[in-house]
């Protein structure tokens, strides 16, 4: 019988990578001859990508630039945030010890997330937790990236689960709509990056500290865990 998956998403979910990624758009946006923007101005356009984070500080900044300077700063952010990807960038409260809660239910654990699967791989690996993971999926490990569902079923297939017996957890409409379209509970943290709060996207349920994963997962899917009992 395939263990169980809980599938999670990486940035605002698992890791607070808030910090790294400010600093490296702060840093492209001056060495562009631009103001920094404040952290949590930018903070809830963290979901959207780099290149959006660079698109609404330049708007903020009543600038704009084409596409092709757009791409140049998104290269330039690419290349310094992978040296500075885990300088701040920290797990959130009790993520490990939720991790090894659903571990000892015979769970698998795995990444699907947007971020590109090689600095996803980077930034767990730099924070000890890459072998945590059965899968680790980031935007181009498939043909297609959330919110389309086959990217969730992929990661799923990959950490040697189906789709009947899996979770999702993120933070963003993002990861909501992907559970939804692929017909998969999903768990919603409120502390990650989104501009609109994630108790209005209606996910399934939502928790404020990963001291209630264990209690949501049996809410959201009891059949999920059940047999897998300590």
């Amino acid at each position: 019988m395939p263990r169980p998956v809980i599938a999670f998403d990486l940035d605002g979910t698992l890791i607070d990578t808030a910090p790294d990624l400010v600093a490296t758009l702060n840093w492209v946006l001056t060495e562009d001859g631009h103001a920094p923007v404040d952290h949590a101005t930018i903070r809830p356009t963290i979901g959207l990508g780099a290149k959006a984070m660079i698109e609404k500080s330049l708007t903020l900044q009543d600038r704009a630039a084409p596409a092709d300077e757009i791409d140049r700063m998104f290269k330039a952010f690419l290349a310094y945030y992978a040296d500075h990807i885990a300088d701040e960038s920290r797990p959130f409260p009790g993520l490990i010890e939720a991790l090894d809660e659903l571990e000892a239910r015979g769970c698998t654990l795995a990444v699907c997330t947007n971020k590109g699967e090689r600095l996803s791989r980077l930034l767990l690996e730099k924070l000890d937790l890459i072998d945590r993971f059965a899968a680790i999926c980031g935007a181009d490990t498939f043909a297609k990236r959330k919110p389309d569902p086959s990217h969730l079923f992929g990661t799923i297939k990959k950490a040697g689960g189906k789709a009947g017996q899996a979770v999702m957890v993120g933070d963003s409409i993002t990861d909501i709509t992907t559970a939804k379209r692929a017909e998969i509970p999903v768990i919603a943290v409120d502390f990650g990056y989104t501009e609109v709060p994630v108790r209005e996207l209606a996910p399934d349920i939502v928790i404020s500290h990963y001291d209630a994963m264990i209690e949501a997962v049996e809410q959201v899917a009891p059949h999920v865990l059940n047999g897998f009992g300590r």
